[in-house]
């Protein structure tokens, strides 16, 4: 759609005001404030199913929804509503000193019966970030309960992603994350990621696979086994590029985790609630967590909350330990928890799980699979509806780009958004997780969209003699 030029926004002032005033008051995540400010941040102000606007008329395909978590699509009246009923009766009450309320009690029933497992306990938390600080505690606490206070080291992935605190950040394995602020903190070691493209070498993806499960075996072996508390990790990379493990790996983790007796996390921050086709990837790969982590797709983004999933092993010695000095004046947010639970009411009852597992999921997979004969993209990975490319400058090879990691993906990044297409890039991966109610309509207009994104980024990192292998 053609930008309507000095279009007045929401608020009375343009878009040139409010950019300005933006630039002069407000931080943003994960920003270069100086950069940001000389360009002008893009800005958002209506959403509906899975289209934006923004201040210049600009109609925009989200593919990422929102942060991978607008699951049901923007403008759901029915959770507006919810939010507005549940502050006119009750807008907060907190659940410390042996007091609750209703929401907090019905959600906390509806995720422990659609959870897989004997996962039947839910500590609330505001985000996913605050979920895996909750973690750490929760699994060193268990393990000095069961007598061996010493279980106290988590293991995790080198390009994971789980949080931006400073106990999620640690837990994370993102360089530049740990270069800020003195991460990660004691007690935390990493292991490499089992990403084939980049990393596999020679290796077939099943050898490798199996390979990078059996690092997790060294580690424990390094650090000791009656030193280590658990290990943590996404079921499918999300922040770290989309990273779809080898079949081989996940049946092998299970295996040394079970030799060991070292309890698993499983972070479903973002492929819970549907975004593989499951309720939650840990059935999609029979993974049987011991916690897990839960936010984002909970409530669609509608209301910030996040939570623990634990299990009743854990829950049982928690329950006979005496007080767990740990909690948040946010945690279980009557708000929070009734928007939650309005939203798993319209994903049920819409079946919006099945729409990933047997329409959606699929037609993305057949035509974001298409996308890999590209001369431009290396792989052409999805897991349910989310994907990603990795774009290379010599298919055969895997070879990255000879310039700085990252800067074509920026190139490719920064052209998509002026195609009016919400796509992330992740060093030179591009990658999607769009709303869950997407049609076949709407993806067909995506990968449009994507294949006219990579034309033009093709030609440019041609032109401008980056289309080069290291």
């Amino acid at each position: 759609m053609t930008a309507i030029p000095n279009r007045t926004a929401p608020g009375g002032l343009d878009t040139a005001a409010l950019q300005a005033l933006d630039a002069a008051h407000h931080l943003h995540p994960f920003t270069h404030h100086g950069e940001l400010a000389a360009k002008g941040v893009r800005i958002v102000t209506k959403g509906h199913g899975v289209w934006l606007t923004d201040s210049e008329g600009n109609e925009i395909l989200d593919g990422m929804a929102g942060l991978w978590c607008v699951n049901v699509g923007y403008g759901r009246r029915e959770l507006a509503e919810a939010a507005y009923a549940q502050m006119q009766e009750l807008p907060y009450y907190n659940t410390f000193f042996q007091t609750t309320h209703v929401p907090a009690i019905a959600l906390a029933a509806t995720i422990a019966r659609l959870a897989p497992g004997d996962l039947d306990h839910v500590f609330f938390a505001g985000s996913g970030s605050e979920a895996n600080d909750t973690n750490i505690r929760l699994v060193r606490h268990y393990w000095a309960e069961m007598g061996k206070p010493a279980k106290r080291v988590i293991i995790s992935r080198r390009n994971a992603y789980h949080g931006s605190t400073l106990g999620g950040a640690s837990l994370g394995g993102m360089q530049a994350m740990h270069g800020q602020g003195g991460l990660p903190i004691p007690d935390i070691v990493h292991i490499d990621q089992p990403a084939w493209f980049a990393e596999g070498g020679d290796m077939s993806p099943e050898e490798f696979g199996i390979a990078r499960a059996r690092q997790l075996e060294a580690k424990i072996a390094e650090v000791g086994a009656e030193n280590v508390a658990a290990f943590i990790a996404e079921p499918v990379q999300g922040a770290g590029g989309v990273i779809v493990p080898p079949d081989s790996y996940w049946p092998e983790v299970r295996r040394i985790l079970a030799e060991n007796e070292i309890l698993f996390v499983a972070d479903e921050v973002i492929t819970g609630f549907g975004r593989t086709g499951r309720w939650f990837a840990s059935q999609l790969y029979d993974l049987q967590p011991d916690i897990m982590t839960i936010a984002k797709g909970l409530s669609s983004g509608y209301q910030p909350i996040g939570g623990s999933i634990v299990s009743a092993r854990i829950a049982e010695v928690l329950n006979e330990a005496g007080e767990f000095f740990h909690g948040y004046t946010y945690s279980g947010h009557p708000v929070a928890c009734a928007v939650a639970s309005e939203n798993l009411r319209i994903m049920e009852e819409e079946r919006v799980v099945e729409h990933v597992r047997d329409v959606a999921g699929p037609y993305l997979a057949e035509t974001w699979g298409a996308l890999a004969d590209h001369p431009l993209v290396g792989e052409a990975v999805s897991k349910g509806l989310m994907a990603s490319l990795a774009l290379t400058p010599d298919k055969a090879a895997r070879a990255p780009f000879a310039g700085p990691a990252g800067e074509a993906g920026f190139v490719t990044r920064e052209i998509s958004f002026g195609n009016n297409l919400i796509m992330r890039h992740v060093g030179d991966r591009m990658i999607i997780a769009p709303p869950l109610v997407i049609t076949p309509a709407e993806i067909d207009l995506l990968i449009e969209r994507t294949v006219q994104t990579l034309d033009m980024a093709h030609e440019k990192l041609r032109a401008e003699g980056m289309l080069k292998a290291a």
